[in-house]
């Protein structure tokens, strides 16, 4: 797609002899307010190299630019060059690009360089809660987005399958387990067993050294301890991939933590051998107090082995067997000051790639009654939210679909009830924590996902109405763009010529909500332009003018939501 930017760069060139053409492409704004033009050129800076006023500088800017066919009318406000572009070869350049449904925002940035995303990771035998979701989502997303980009992406599921906490369930299940329970419902019988070692511990401390002793067994391989620790791994996977499965998310390996326990001792060697790792307490650490980072724990004062231990070993591990561009770790903001420990340990063993390790936070997800707590047993199973929300929109189409076939009805509830969730999970700022709510995640109306998929059933059914050879013109772009001059149409021409951008944008700042936002923006514009257009005109000329346009809407709807993870109905 052309890039008017550095089209307008050139036409503007001439007048600033002393900017490069890339301080200049970087200097143009678009405005908010579209009276003022589709790109604006500010002339405040140049004051003092110019020696005039920038009002002067604009006007002069304006004078000469004018006559170029990239503009339709080119106006100095004040200390602004506003430039209106050529509508027709504006539209045309975009439709080019838009019509093609396959490749609609895709790139070649990435150059099939190799981006590791790790990303939901929860805990065997524990719940898979609502807590879960945003790795889950976040991390599924950017994994589609960077795809996009060109790059090839390596999808982990990082599972916590090892540490102490394992050594507390063995525990708690020779005490009060049975194989039955456990087969019949996996995580919920083995949260029990979880939250009431909590509770009987309290009174009976022997329980944790009884617990640590489990764990170190199973360290150390005792085939006992090894065969109940597989066994919850086992079921634990089963219910997670139910979930995976209504989430349509696979992953590339699923090896957890315990892939690693037989790679770390050379890492704590070398640490040892480069005199960075001192004794404290019994226990090994790394000082990094000359970085102002409290000290990183390597080994517990009993010898068992921690996440940062594990971590080193896994970062190691990707480098040489993938040789990573980026190795992204999708993982709550909670982490931030770990992350800084284990990459700085990282960095002064030596490893320069750490650089290419980046953490991407965010926020945490409360419940109204306060923080969820697996050692409580006050969790929000995912699976029931997703359930919940397919339940709930099979009503709603119901009331309004009396007659529509209880097949499909399913089809399309599973995929907008989904949908509404996870597009509510991206639509804000990943960073931000929130409370959940079951009212709000089941709020279809307003800015939700389930507007955006009903927009693009919308543009499906005027396609439909169409008729094969109307659309078969459109697809070819055999059209009059003269019709598609007005301000709505040309609105929504406008956002879908920056949805390649906006997904770059979203990958470099590994923030998915920018797609979101954007996809919202196409859906509104879309609706805007189908209720100030009359789209089936009996003009064929101008009909399949208008299909046109409702098809490249159509596919920045439906690509910007697939890059989200969310499906695209054709018929709600």
């Amino acid at each position: 797609m052309k890039n008017y930017k550095e089209e307008i760069a050139k036409a503007i060139a001439g007048n600033l002899p002393d900017m490069e053409l890339s301080e200049i492409e970087e200097a143009i704004e678009i405005p908010q307010d579209s009276t003022m033009g589709d790109y604006a050129f500010p002339c405040f800076k140049l004051a003092k190299i110019m020696r005039k006023a920038p009002p002067l500088i604009a006007k002069g800017i304006a004078e000469d630019i004018a006559g170029n066919p990239l503009f339709e009318k080119v106006e100095q406000v004040k200390a602004y060059v506003n430039m209106f572009i050529s509508k027709e070869e504006y539209t045309e350049s975009v439709m080019e690009e838009a019509i093609d449904e396959d490749n609609f925002g895709k790139t070649d940035l990435g150059h099939d360089r190799t981006v590791i995303v790790e990303y939901s990771s929860p805990n065997i035998a524990k719940p898979f809660h609502i807590g879960h979701i945003r790795s889950t989502v976040i991390g599924n997303s950017l994994y589609k987005i960077y795809d996009a980009l060109g790059f090839k992406v390596v999808r982990l599921n990082h599972i916590g399958d090892y540490g102490t906490q394992f050594g507390k369930m063995i525990c708690a299940y020779r005490h009060w387990g049975n194989k039955e329970d456990v087969v019949r419902e996996p995580i919920t019988t083995l949260l029990g067993y979880y939250t009431k070692f909590h509770v009987e511990v309290e009174s009976h401390p022997e329980l944790d050294d009884e617990a640590r002793e489990a764990f170190t067994k199973l360290e150390h391989g005792e085939k006992e301890e090894v065969e109940l620790w597989k066994w919850f791994r086992e079921e634990s996977l089963k219910e997670f991939k139910r979930v995976y499965d209504m989430l349509d998310i696979q992953f590339d390996d699923f090896d957890g933590e315990s892939f690693y326990s037989d790679k770390m001792q050379c890492f704590i060697d070398e640490l040892k051998d480069k005199g960075i790792l001192k004794k404290s307490e019994g226990a090994q650490i790394v000082d990094l107090s000359e970085f102002d980072l409290p000290p990183a724990l390597i080994t517990k004062s009993d010898g068992s082995t921690l996440y940062c231990t594990r971590d080193i070993a896994t970062a190691v591990y990707r480098k040489e067997h993938y040789d990573f561009y980026k190795n992204i770790y999708v993982v709550a903001s909670q982490q931030n000051l770990y992350f800084q420990q284990w990459m700085k340990v990282v960095q002064l063993l030596g490893y320069d790639w750490v650089k290419d390790c980046v953490h991407v936070p965010f926020g945490l997800v409360s419940l109204e009654e306060g923080t969820m707590s697996t050692r409580h047993g006050r969790v929000v199973f995912l699976e029931d939210v997703l359930n919940k929300a397919v339940e709930k929109t099979k009503e709603i189409i119901q009331e309004k679909n009396p007659g529509a076939d209880p097949e499909t009805i399913d089809d399309v509830a599973k995929e907008v009830g989904i949908g509404a969730v996870v597009f509510q999970e991206l639509s804000n700022n990943k960073i931000k924590d929130y409370v959940f709510k079951w009212d709000k995640v089941l709020n279809f109306d307003g800015e939700t996902g389930p507007y955006v998929q009903y927009t693009h059933a919308r543009c499906a059914s005027v396609i439909r109405k169409a008729g094969k050879d109307v659309v078969a013109k459109a697809e070819k772009l055999d059209i009059d763009y003269s019709y598609l001059k007005s301000d709505s149409a040309f609105e929504l021409i406008k956002l879908l010529h920056a949805f390649p951008g906006v997904v770059v944008e979203a990958g470099e700042k590994y923030e998915p909500s920018i797609v979101t936002r954007h996809v919202i923006d196409i859906a509104q514009a879309y609706n805007r332009f189908y209720h100030d257009e009359h789209i089936l005109t009996e003009n064929e000329d101008e009909k399949t003018a208008k299909v046109a346009l409702t098809l490249a809407a159509k596919n920045g709807i439906k690509n910007g939501l697939a890059l989200l993870g969310i499906k695209s109905p054709d018929r709600m």
